[in-house]
């Protein structure tokens, strides 16, 4: 059996119904969008898509790109495309296995709930401490869901302890797609995130490197490319490698199935697996590894992939995840999906406000803490030169640092407010309702602010936008002190004279110079001193 044959892939049509396709109907224009289960299975199901026509699709040059863009391939087309790799995606039987270790011989004891990232691992289980995710929920798999769980596995795969490395991009990788808005079709969300040559290789990888275990690690054993117990780089590999990385050594029990329904996708099956084999000391992945998904961060001389944190996604995100950061901060690029999608002008193909599907673990160490996903619109910036996106990236790395000011006195003067003294806590909910109350008026600023560039606009008209954006400031912290977290409080429980010092804080902030100078507003010059005099002297008289 084999992932290039069969219909594995949950999907969902224009009806709203949902089926099972093989990858040679990606391109059936009445299909809309994956459709697993789980979220994190729809993330696995469309990177592997994506580097599935990544590494097989006959792309020469731009024009082709856009033809098939255009006109998207039929089932016979695609088929061909990677009809020589139908082996090497095999899932079952003795010999090499998809994404399974090539020689595991090792005992199958681990429950196939293992697979799954959010399961209580073993010392959970011990500590009894299961609390929100219950042991015991999937005891038996399919085999599709259970090969969309490895997949999804090592795509994201956490430390799991000595030898059970983490994935090619860490533990819990934040992956950024475009997507079609108005919406097109699954096709068109795929292949608007495939780049063709020359830049199709110019993250890495080596492309003499043809032999296919280079490409398909499974393919071979461990040592075939990695030294034993030593490390991998992108220079031991093809380019292509990065959308089939495979950290873990896992091999799947197909010799001792049952007969039940999945305990996700809740088809009856014959063959339900309910057991995997694994050993530690797989592929070690170290080295300047640059995947085309993800955004990376510079620390020190290195780049890094981002990884999703507390709190979520929101609009603080658009500038490094759509344009890139460099500042005295934090030097940022993003994805060079994205990064290729604005540069090569697909703005116009991917309609009127295409989106950044961005989605990932939040994973502590070992533990998935959430998982969070969003959309951010996509401006067109297609006409805009280096000069403008200047520009761009100077304001709004202003308007972000004003908000992160904001929202730090905000949460400040809450605690302030309720407490004596300094309190620790969690106060992640005024964070949240601060970027949500102003994440509305962010982006209609945002829509005017690249329109006034393109346009040519002064300095002094970009400051009309600043001082916008810094009403909307004002006047979102001190609605939510007053109305949700602080004056909304039971009287009998508040302390007036700490409200009172808490408001003063709050206005000093958010009226201060230190705040305009942020924004790079100009400060009010003072005024001289015999106004002052002389209005003193008159508000004494009235």
């Amino acid at each position: 059996m084999s992932l290039l044959t069969d219909a594995w892939m949950p999907v969902r049509d224009r009806s709203g119904k949902r089926r099972w396709i093989a990858p040679s109907e990606l391109a059936a224009p009445d299909l809309i969008a994956f459709d697993a289960d789980r979220a994190d299975f729809n993330g696995a199901l469309a990177q592997f898509a994506i580097g599935l026509l990544f590494t097989h699709a006959p792309l020469n040059n731009a024009r082709d790109w856009e033809r098939w863009f255009a006109s998207p391939p039929d089932t016979g087309t695609l088929q061909s495309w990677w009809e020589g790799s139908v082996a090497h995606f095999t899932y079952d039987g003795d010999g090499a296995r998809f994404m399974q270790d090539h020689a595991l011989t090792a005992k199958a004891d681990f429950g196939i709930s293992g697979l799954l990232i959010d399961s209580p691992g073993e010392n959970t289980i011990k500590n009894n401490s299961d609390h929100f995710v219950k042991r015991g929920r999937i005891e038996c798999l399919c085999p599709h869901c259970a090969i969309t769980a490895l997949l999804t596995l090592q795509i994201n795969a956490p430390s799991g302890g000595a030898g059970h490395f983490t994935g090619l991009r860490g533990g819990g990788p934040l992956t950024t797609l475009l997507v079609c808005e108005p919406a097109r079709s699954l096709w068109h969300d795929l292949w608007v995130n495939v780049i063709e040559p020359p830049e199709r290789n110019a993250h890495g990888g080596d492309v003499k490197k043809t032999s296919p275990h280079f490409t398909f690690p499974w393919l071979a054993p461990v040592e075939a490319i990695q030294p034993d117990q030593g490390q991998m780089s992108p220079d031991q590999t093809h380019p292509m490698h990065i959308f089939w990385a495979m950290p873990r050594r896992i091999r799947l029990d197909f010799g001792s199935t049952v007969e039940g329904t999945c305990d996700i996708c809740h088809r009856a099956h014959s063959g339900l697996l309910t057991q995997y084999a694994t050993v530690p000391y797989g592929f070690n992945y170290k080295g300047p590894w640059d995947h085309v998904f993800s955004p990376y961060y510079q620390l020190k001389v290195d780049w890094l992939p981002l990884h999703p944190q507390p709190g979520g996604f929101g609009y603080r995100h658009w500038l490094p995840w759509l344009v890139g950061v460099n500042d005295e901060r934090a030097l940022q690029r993003p994805a060079r999906v994205v990064a290729h999608f604005r540069t090569s002008r697909r703005a116009r193909q991917a309609g009127a406000t295409p989106s950044l599907w961005a989605f990932g673990f939040d994973i502590d160490k070992m533990k998935a803490r959430c998982w969070y996903e969003a959309r951010l619109p996509v401006y067109s910036l297609e006409d805009c030169g280096p000069s403008e996106i200047k520009r761009l990236q100077f304001t709004l790395q202003s308007w972000l640092a004003g908000a992160r000011d904001s929202v730090y006195v905000l949460r400040s003067a809450v605690k302030m407010a309720w407490f004596s003294g300094e309190a620790r806590g969690d106060y992640s909910a005024v964070d949240a309702a601060f970027w949500n109350r102003t994440e509305a008026a962010f982006y209609e600023l945002l829509r005017q602010l690249i329109h006034a560039i393109r346009s040519g606009a002064s300095d002094v008209d970009l400051e009309g936008l600043g001082q916008s954006w810094l009403n909307t400031l004002q006047q979102t912290n001190f609605a939510l002190f007053d109305d949700v977290f602080v004056g909304a409080g039971a009287i009998d429980r508040s302390n007036p004279r700490r409200v009172a010092a808490a408001n003063k804080l709050l206005r000093a902030t958010m009226f201060g110079e230190k705040l305009r100078k942020t924004l790079n507003l100009p400060v009010e010059p003072a005024k001289p001193a015999a106004n002052r005099q002389s209005k003193t002297q008159h508000e004494q008289e009235a």
